[in-house]
């Protein structure tokens, strides 16, 4: 029975023993190690909401099933978003906090407390005497003033004692080194949290809309999102690229028009990367660019589809050239009965084109010149998986019906009532556009960092005490030391400080 009472105490010894360890700067230190290693896993892991992620996760789970179902498990498909991830980032929090609170209580008790006195100074590392002519009131006096011109906190005469110090602003500057992690933390978690990123298809003369529809589910929210966009109009007037001799790309600018969500015009842009817009909070990145074939169907004479379609390129083999390769893009027409797709494939160099298809060596095509679709025309149930691939579809279950090729400014037919115009090309922009709230807190942090780290770098604490005491007709001037940091410098400091209170030029 009188073992009882013992658990209460040893529950508050684990608890008080967790909390010390908590508040350790070393566990700060730990702990921001592991959230490091989390954030390499997020990224060597396809992350769940981000583009093209979908894709690569099933891909994942068809070729390597017991890898999947792990990194499942695991959480690494949504490292970011993971229970694990969220509690190494609060303890973290927690633990700076833990760490930064007093220090910054003990700071601001060190920069209202005034240097403290003692009697006796020959006890000190660094100590000197020097005789002086005159009273020990002057000396004091004198000492005093070159304290203080060297920029040193003083303290006296009291009992024929100054003290003085001189360096607080290295331990402001480490405090507001450590800050500004903690503010960097709370700017991402902020920015994050209430931000969101995803990828704006445009073709030219086209308009879109900064709604959640718009993205065709490739926006990342963050989990304080709460649906608020902006609602900002982009109208993409044309799209340039600049080419290189090499004909790899030097340049490419997206000229477009912004307007608030009522139509009110807020001005042109040129979008260029590394050059965003930015408008109604959120940002427009250059991201990339492709071809957009105007492409209309119509049956009976009336028009079915009348519209740019997104085109892109399959990946390439180790030993081709990428910009040798045909477009590829396909067109769903749920509305016909039977229902039809069309999978196009768009070479915008036609001379190119021609020229390779003719036995000779594939020539990039970048240029719009007299382009061509060929085209593959299927017939039956479209399928409802992957409603939103561009360069894939699955015509098990449907029946191919014609095929064909049709010329920029040609009309051919599909099916009987059925045709098929390609009136012109148009090129379309990819932009990234996003929303982080974060970034001035973010950016204060970077700044604090800079301020805070050159005087933690390059400053020292050091503390000095100076006694003038009678010595026969004249004073003896007694001054001890110590520094805190740097010491090997401070000495050489130190004897300066001593010529300079006793008189001597050097």
């Amino acid at each position: 029975m009188a073992d009882r009472p013992r658990a209460p105490v040893r529950l508050r010894a684990s608890l008080a023993l967790a909390w010390r360890t908590l508040r350790s700067m070393r566990t700060a230190l730990i702990l921001l190690l592991v959230l490091a290693l989390a954030a390499v896993a997020g990224s060597l892991v396809p992350q769940a909401g981000f583009p093209g992620a979908a894709a690569e996760i099933e891909r994942l789970h068809r070729d390597h099933p017991f890898r999947a179902d792990l990194f499942q498990r695991l959480g690494l498909f949504d490292v970011y978003g993971s229970w694990w991830f969220t509690l190494i980032y609060t303890l973290l929090l927690i633990s700076l906090a833990a760490c930064l609170f007093p220090r910054t209580r003990a700071l601001l008790r060190n920069v209202l407390a005034r240097p403290v006195l003692v009697r006796e100074v020959d006890g000190f590392r660094h100590y000197a005497e020097r005789p002086l002519t005159g009273e020990p009131d002057a000396a004091l006096s004198r000492a005093r003033r070159v304290l203080r011109r060297r920029r040193f906190r003083v303290r006296g005469p009291e009992d024929a004692t100054i003290a003085a110090e001189k360096g607080l602003l290295r331990e402001i500057g480490s405090l507001a080194f450590h800050w500004s992690f903690f503010l960097l933390l709370i700017g991402v978690i902020y920015g994050r949290g209430t931000g969101f990123t995803g990828t704006a298809v445009i073709a030219e003369g086209e308009t879109w809309a900064e709604v959640h529809a718009g993205y065709d589910g490739s926006a990342r929210e963050g989990r304080f999102f709460n649906e608020d966009h902006s609602g900002l109009l982009v109208h993409v007037r044309d799209f340039e690229v600049r080419y290189r001799d090499d004909l790899s790309p030097e340049e490419f600018t997206t000229r477009a028009d912004l307007a608030h969500p009522d139509g009110t015009s807020i001005g042109p842009v040129d979008i260029r990367v590394n050059h965003p817009a930015n408008a109604l909070g959120v940002k427009l990145y250059q991201a990339g660019y492709g071809w957009a074939p105007v492409v209309r169907v119509e049956r009976d004479g009336e028009p079915i589809a009348d519209a740019p379609l997104i085109t892109v390129q399959p990946p390439a083999a180790e030993d081709e050239d990428p910009r040798t390769l045909p477009w590829r893009g396909i067109l769903r027409l749920p509305s016909l009965r039977p229902q039809m797709a069309i999978v196009f494939e768009l070479y915008p160099d036609g001379l190119a084109a021609l020229a390779s298809l003719q036995g000779g060596e594939p020539l990039p095509m970048v240029e719009n010149r007299n382009p061509f679709l060929t085209f593959d025309a299927y017939r039956g149930d479209l399928p409802e998986t992957a409603a939103f691939a561009l360069d894939s579809l699955d015509t098990s279950g449907m029946e191919k019906v014609s095929s064909g090729l049709v010329g920029e400014g040609r009309t051919e037919e599909l099916a009987p009532g059925v045709t098929l115009a390609f009136p012109e090309l148009r090129e379309y922009t990819v932009l990234q556009v996003s929303r982080d709230r974060g970034l001035g807190i973010m950016l204060a942090a970077g700044i604090l960092i800079l301020l805070g780290l050159l005087p933690a770098l390059y400053d020292s604490r050091r503390r000095l005490w100076v006694r003038a005491e009678r010595s026969g007709e004249g004073t003896m001037l007694k001054v001890g030391g110590f520094a805190l940091q740097r010491r090997d410098q401070f000495e050489e400091e130190f004897a300066r400080v001593v010529d300079d209170l006793a008189g001597v030029d050097r």
